[in-house]
């Protein structure tokens, strides 16, 4: 079973429905007890990084988050705010802790280019920087779907197991034991981002 964490942001409906048709049984809860009896676990998310952080906190997840992450190594997925999360900060409204789990802060977009707009909404190439089991099957330079202001910046390079690239590079995809994440949103990426999510289900 799958439990996606309801936190009250993230396009919920999306994400279950890419699962359920990948044949898993999802639950959707905000309820740590509920959370502990999954196999796996699905951070997503759509918003600023504050206010995803402070609905953690109230709901009282972030404890039991990693007790379950950190202690009991139970895999996760974060999609798009879901990836931002799991690094130790964010200056997006504001100097933000994040849950700490990566060496990674979050910044701003600010691309070189001024043909460049943000946010960065679109198809954009995924480039492997290391194996992964994310990646089993997907041709390096794979297209996925993007709508973030904010990225990674990562302290090591160890972490990041795909980037992307736009007025410059930035971490993408992430793999750091049982830690996972991407910024693109692989439930609106068809084909290839099934295949991501299949290989996160079956192989994480």
């Amino acid at each position: 079973m799958i439990g996606v964490i309801d936190y009250g942001l993230g396009n919920l409906a999306s994400v279950v429905g890419a699962v359920e048709r990948l044949g898993h049984e999802v639950a959707v809860s905000s309820n740590p007890d509920e959370l502990r009896q999954a196999d796996k676990l699905i951070l997503p998310g759509v918003g600023a990084f504050g206010d995803g952080m402070q609905n953690l906190r109230s709901r009282g997840l972030i404890e039991p988050l990693n007790n379950m992450v950190l202690g009991e190594r139970m895999p996760i997925l974060g999609i798009c705010l879901g990836s931002q999360l799991v690094s130790r900060e964010s200056e997006e409204f504001g100097h933000h802790e994040g849950l700490g789990w990566i060496a990674a802060s979050v910044r701003r977009i600010m691309p070189d280019n001024p043909a460049l707009r943000v946010p960065h909404v679109g198809w954009n190439e995924l480039f492997q920087t290391r194996d992964s089991v994310l990646f089993e099957g997907i041709p390096n330079g794979s297209l996925f779907y993007y709508v973030h202001s904010y990225r990674l910046v990562a302290e090591s390079a160890d972490v990041v197991a795909g980037e992307c690239d736009y007025g410059g590079r930035f971490p993408a995809a992430i793999q750091s034991g049982n830690i996972y994440a991407t910024q693109f949103h692989p439930e609106k990426s068809q084909q290839h981002g099934l295949n991501l999510l299949k290989n996160f289900l079956d192989k994480g």
